[in-house]
């Protein structure tokens, strides 16, 4: 079990190969900082179609969906990203063709899906991992896919029901991204990269090059607010492209589609915010997507541990300490030495029936401040004040114990206390986790 990375970032996708291509190196060097990077992928991409040749019996078949899962799952290991979920779950929604295809009617598919419905699996998934940045696509899916146009939708909506604490309190306690994100590319250094790319063509395996209108979302420059340098991770990033090799064919630093028109590969990545606070002067382009945010407001930091397959699971959630937690532990310290003092009188007066009702007492105090706290901590401050009033208290002095007639009594208080506060503190719940009904796609 690890503590939870204080910086969460996750990313809505409509097919496998668009993570890769569009965010690889931020979700590579997030990832190497020890941030969690959590990929929520909307469909398998079954009606993609397939480059290779010997792959190609794949295409429009069931199978080509279970392969670009392995694809994807082998691209997130390039990228260092254990967290990868499909929406809903593997197979849910189902790809919805290009636009205007008769696939678009598959009442099976993304763009047919009930936005609330699937917007509320996607809650699960934000309530669970509690990122302070989501990133995604424009309005129009970057260029016009109706999978894509349907994931920014699916996003946008997920994001503001998360905040709802009216909505599906069973998903988990409402949470509120702090900053959201649309995929750019800035059209200079879309023209400047397709200049470099057409001196370059007559050495690379493709014939013809595409156009800058066939990059998602290429915008003007003052559309763009945040440029994630993802050069040290460019290696990551093509590595994790080539790993969808039913739909990449990679020729550093280019790339093509099924189409075979090159294109660049960006390893600087281009967002716009769209929600949230920017954290840059007015004029400067954010360097880190968490620029500006508050880590810890109205959160807390998580533990995860690994459940085998690669992907976090939600266990037990450590606030950090804030004014009022500070508050309650002190509370629970002063109440654990008022509990001292009235046991201590009762002991002196009762011996050895009074020794046990006010361990008796002790035991309800420690268990009750970890409810009351819903930690443990609520346990250990309690038990702090009763120890360290009762020690004070059976301190011999030359007259004689302060409370006590009895020695041995004394001592009976103080070690029976101790072993009654660690075996409470073991005992006492955690915090309870919350986990959505979206499960990890792999």
């Amino acid at each position: 079990m690890t503590e939870r990375a204080a910086r969460r970032l996750m990313l809505v996708h409509a097919h496998p190969d668009d993570e890769s291509i569009n965010n690889g190196a931020t979700m590579a060097r997030y990832a190497a900082e020890g941030a969690l990077v959590t990929l929520v992928t909307c469909t398998l991409g079954e009606l993609g179609e397939v480059i290779p040749e010997e792959l190609r019996h794949l295409e429009g078949s069931a199978g080509l969906g279970a392969y670009r899962r392995q694809e994807l799952a082998a691209a997130m290991r390039e990228l260092g990203v254990e967290d990868f979920r499909l929406l809903g779950g593997a197979g849910r929604y189902r790809d919805s063709g290009m636009m205007g295809l008769a696939d678009n009617d598959d009442p099976d598919c993304l763009w047919q899906a009930g936005l609330d419905t699937a917007a509320e699996h996607l809650v699960a998934v934000i309530r669970e991992v509690r990122p302070q940045v989501l990133v995604t696509y424009d309005d129009n899916g970057g260029y016009g896919h109706p999978d894509h146009i349907q994931a920014h939708r699916i996003a946008m909506r997920a994001a503001d029901l998360a905040a709802d604490p009216a909505v599906r309190p069973d998903l988990g306690r409402p949470w509120r991204i702090a900053k959201v994100y649309w995929n750019r590319v800035p059209r200079p250094v879309a023209e400047a990269a397709f200049a470099r790319l057409k001196d370059d063509l007559p050495g690379l395996p493709f014939d013809e090059s595409a156009a800058i209108g066939d990059v998602p979302g290429v915008v003007g420059d003052e559309r763009v607010t945040a440029a994630v340098d993802g050069s040290a991770y460019a290696a990551a990033k093509t590595a994790a492209m080539a790993a969808h090799t039913t739909q990449i064919e990679m020729a550093e630093p280019y790339f093509a589609l099924s189409n075979q028109l090159a294109q660049p590969v960006f390893t600087t990545e281009f967002y716009e915010l769209v929600h949230g606070e920017r954290g840059a002067g007015e004029g400067e382009r954010e360097t880190d997507l968490f620029a500006g945010v508050d880590l810890f407001a109205g959160a807390e930091k998580e533990s995860v541990m690994s459940t085998g397959g690669g992907g976090p699971m939600l266990a037990q959630p450590l606030k950090p300490p804030s004014a009022g937690r500070a508050a309650a532990y002190l509370g629970l310290f002063l109440l654990g030495a008022v509990v001292a003092v009235a046991g201590a009188l009762v002991q002196a007066a009762w011996f050895p029936g009074g020794l046990l009702l006010a361990l008796a007492g002790a035991a309800g105090l420690f268990l009750g401040g970890a409810r009351a706290a819903r930690s443990r901590g609520g346990a250990v401050a309690g038990a702090a004040g009763w120890i360290v009033t009762v020690f004070v208290l059976t301190t011999s002095r030359p007259e004689g114990d302060f409370f006590f007639a009895a020695e041995s009594g004394s001592y009976l208080f103080l070690l029976g206390g101790m072993a009654v506060a660690v075996i409470c503190a073991t005992l006492a719940p955690g915090r309870q986790r919350h986990e959505g009904d979206a499960r990890l796609g792999k």
